[in-house]
């Protein structure tokens, strides 16, 4: 009898894709998003397979029957991002507070808020809601935490559909390119790929930690120069008296 597998590994890329189809990814990604209980979904890996999926590597990778349609997930990914965020700063504009209020909530731990707090105090709005989009779990509280935080809804529309864009786009694209270039040895070579492409994917976000950084350091050291001119100059006043 042919073994009919049931169950699917939500936390299991190469699984959600071959089980859910191209439908079930942007359920998926509008989830991740939008829905609080969704942040647990391999977002960056599921969209880089669903690209792979849609190239000439589909067979080897997922098995046959599996091929997806490039046009439809480039052009629903994307939408399916943008409203799942715009659905969590709603949320967290009406209830935000009473949402994250809650100590010993299982699901919204103070510590995943907290995180996106910081990104937001650190980046600044703009800034935050792109960059957040290539960082799981941030990508799904750092909405809410936007719609609590009282970001106008206009200014967050503007770059939640930039950082949709860009995140559902560039992991698609990658896993497609990708797909084609490695289709005869995917199977050796996927793994390490994956690993290498999400690595670059979250670089701008590396990039604009270490520039933070060398900003803080040369504010520092601006703020030193000034408190020992300061006082190179009372020194001198002093000893004229």
């Amino acid at each position: 009898m042919e073994h009919i597998q049931l169950a699917v590994n939500v936390l299991d890329a190469k699984s959600l894709v071959a089980s859910v189809g191209a439908i079930g990814i942007l359920a998926i990604i509008f989830a991740e998003t939008g829905l609080l209980v969704g942040f647990f979904f391999p977002g960056d890996s599921m969209l880089i397979l669903a690209g792979v999926a849609a190239s000439s590597a589909a067979p080897a990778v997922l098995g046959d029957g599996a091929q997806m349609n490039i046009g439809m997930l480039l052009v629903g990914a994307p939408l399916c991002a943008i409203a799942g965020a715009q659905l969590g700063h709603l949320l967290g504009r009406k209830v935000g507070p009473k949402m994250f209020d809650k100590p010993n909530s299982k699901i919204f731990r103070p510590e995943y808020v907290e995180k996106a707090e910081e990104y937001f105090e650190k980046f600044g709005p703009a800034k935050a809601v792109v960059l957040a989009r290539f960082i799981p779990i941030v990508r799904t509280f750092l909405n809410p935490v936007a719609g609590t935080l009282q970001m106008p809804a206009k200014t967050f529309l503007l770059w939640n559909v930039v950082g949709g864009v860009l995140w559902t786009e560039s992991m698609l694209l990658i896993g497609y390119f990708t797909g084609d270039q490695l289709a005869p040895v995917i199977d050796k070579y996927l793994l390490p790929a994956m690993a290498l492409i999400i690595l670059i994917s979250i670089s701008p976000i590396i990039v604009e930690v270490i520039r933070e950084r060398k900003k803080k350091k040369a504010g520092e050291g601006a703020v030193e120069t000034e408190a020992q001119t300061a006082e190179s100059v009372a020194g001198g006043r002093h000893r004229k008296h």
